[in-house]
């Protein structure tokens, strides 16, 4: 299928690794030129590597997205290198688990600095070179801003933001000509979730086996995601054959979200 991307120009955020590394590589499969970025340098620089061997152009900015002139950076970037931006996947930030009890306001603050407020701002600083290009906005949150859990009340909370400040620029995006829409991933095959099954097999002492099957088992899903599902949806959305789809929030959850 043919996506219509050859030339464009994208901007992933949290680009160094995870689910942004698969989508900036997708769309750089795709013929994107895209801007990584995150603050890893080194893995920043292993990823537009990647993206330069597959033909397309790739900007290096390493950066934390909490800072106050990141988001001028990032749209300045795109604008200098590849003259206007098309694409815009807001994707890094994490948040803390734990006893609601023991996360401190600290705790939450973080994880709304990064993975919306900044975004905020990155949507706010990009929107006019979006609106020039009729481009796509994607915000990646997660299946707990459908189904809250109390071990994990900040990402449950800042993924719901994420669906709802979504909804709302998709409002304004009908008048300027800028497709908005969120996806919602369940558990994807990262470094983020290794890590935490390697924590349940050392709680535990069971294998690793046991453990990924326990944790699709309470989540409710046939298997983990990976990066390249949640890419390929990616890729659809932004291409001219996905362009129809506008103010969506799109559960990529391998079956875990029961409801309608």
């Amino acid at each position: 299928m043919e996506l219509g991307l050859s030339g464009k120009a994208a901007l992933v955020t949290g680009s160094s690794r995870g689910i942004g590394r698969g989508i900036a590589l997708a769309l750089a499969d795709e013929g994107c030129n895209v801007v990584v970025t995150g603050r890893d340098a080194g893995a920043l620089e292993e990823v537009a590597a990647a993206v330069r061997r597959k033909g397309a152009k790739a900007a290096v900015v390493a950066l934390d997205l909490c800072e106050a002139d990141a988001a001028e950076t990032l749209i300045e970037t795109a604008r200098s290198k590849f003259g206007g931006l098309d694409v815009l996947v807001n994707n890094a930030g994490a948040t803390k688990r734990g006893d609601f009890f023991a996360l401190g306001d600290a705790d939450w603050q973080d994880g709304f600095a990064l993975k919306f407020f900044a975004h905020v701002r990155l949507a706010r600083a990009a929107w006019p070179l979006l609106k020039e290009r009729r481009g796509s906005l994607i915000t990646i949150g997660g299946t707990s801003g459908r189904k809250p859990h109390a071990s994990f009340a900040i990402g449950s909370s800042v993924n719901a933001a994420c669906a709802a400040f979504s909804k709302a620029l998709a409002d304004m995006g009908k008048q300027d000509g800028v497709q908005v829409n969120c996806i919602h991933p369940s558990l994807v095959d990262t470094d983020r979730q290794g890590r935490r099954i390697e924590a349940e097999m050392q709680r535990t002492g069971l294998p690793e086996a046991v453990i990924r099957q326990q944790f699709c088992t309470e989540t409710g899903i046939t298997r983990f995601g990976t990066p390249e599902d949640v890419a390929g949806l990616t890729c659809f959305i932004v291409s001219k054959n996905g362009s129809w789809l506008h103010g969506a929030t799109i559960d990529l959850d391998g079956g875990e979200i029961p409801v309608l």
